[in-house]
């Protein structure tokens, strides 16, 4: 049965919010606590970071959307991370964790990461960045999310990510229709989009994208998130994309499925001989050869209760 991505689009324009709907004053921030406050800081602080990535991910699909439908729904989607970003930017306020127009830092890798989809993200074919986003929206928010409701009280932190839970249910749904779209094509076609991948650029990515999600996924192990939370958003990728029809015809597919398995157990020789030592490389990584610039896109980040 064919995806209706139109009655799709119409539910997301149904389901619009704003910062603004939110009474950011209300009771609940009392409950955050001065032992845990250190720690959820730097975890909102890379949370908020990751939704910036996301938008910067959907910036780049709208513009390699197969139809003008899913062109509109990517560009919602792309006004919704943004807009995530700026409800956990609230929130971190609201907790005390920042000063006036103060934002919060990201770390190495984020910052690489953004710096390298800012570079080389609109080049990158669908069939590449589709299952990327894919992949980092079970696997990082959908783990980060549960998780962060599970360890704060403030009644107000739930309501806005039960507004956020909603839009990111959305987004996989679509995330895996789009990804069977592409399976489905001729596959001549799938291979020329696949080989298009294989730029210098892509060895850069994976440079950038290995360290990334392993150091969150430490961090947010050593916070107290469970191995099988871990798990079992990896296994959500890897079960969405099984259960559609064309989706396993897709190469990057496989190659981002293999990465996930082996970024979840821990005991993989991956972890040892790749993923930690690019780790420690990019730890130490001087400052200036990271840059301090900000991608223009990241200016949109405000903790302004905005009505849109």
């Amino acid at each position: 049965m064919t995806f209706d991505f139109d009655n799709m689009l119409q539910t997301i324009k149904d389901k619009q919010w704003a910062l603004a709907d939110i009474d950011w004053e209300a009771p609940g921030a009392e409950l955050i606590t001065d032992e845990q406050r250190p720690a959820l800081k730097a975890f909102m602080a890379d949370l908020v970071w990751i939704e910036n990535i996301g938008a910067r991910g959907f910036a780049a699909l709208a513009q390699k959307a197969p139809t003008p439908t899913i062109k509109e729904i990517y560009q919602y989607f792309h006004a919704e991370e943004q807009k995530h970003a700026n409800a956990e930017l609230a929130l971190m306020r609201r907790w005390g964790m920042l000063e006036n127009d103060e934002w919060p830092e990201p770390n190495v890798n984020v910052r690489m990461a953004a710096q390298m989809l800012d570079r080389f993200g609109d080049d990158s074919p669908l069939s590449t960045l589709a299952p990327l986003i894919s992949m980092l929206e079970c696997a990082l928010d959908g783990a980060l999310v549960k998780f962060l409701l599970e360890e704060v009280q403030d009644p107000l932190c739930h309501e806005v990510f039960k507004h956020i839970n909603s839009d990111e249910s959305r987004h996989i749904v679509v995330d895996f229709q789009v990804l069977d779209v592409i399976g489905a094509s001729s596959m001549s076609k799938i291979l020329i989009r696949s080989a298009g991948a294989l730029k210098p650029q892509l060895l850069f990515g994976l440079l950038v994208y290995i360290p990334l999600l392993n150091k969150m996924r430490d961090n947010i192990v050593a916070m107290g998130l469970s191995e099988k939370r871990l798990f079992n958003a990896a296994k959500r990728f890897i079960t969405n994309g099984e259960r559609g029809r064309y989706t396993k015809r897709i190469p990057e597919y496989h190659v981002f499925k293999a990465h996930a398995q082996m970024t979840i157990n821990r005991a993989h020789p991956y972890h040892r001989l790749v993923a930690d030592p690019l780790v420690r490389i990019t730890d130490r990584l001087p400052k200036r050869l990271v840059g301090d610039r900000l991608p223009t896109w990241a200016r949109e980040l405000t903790h302004e209760p905005v009505a849109k």
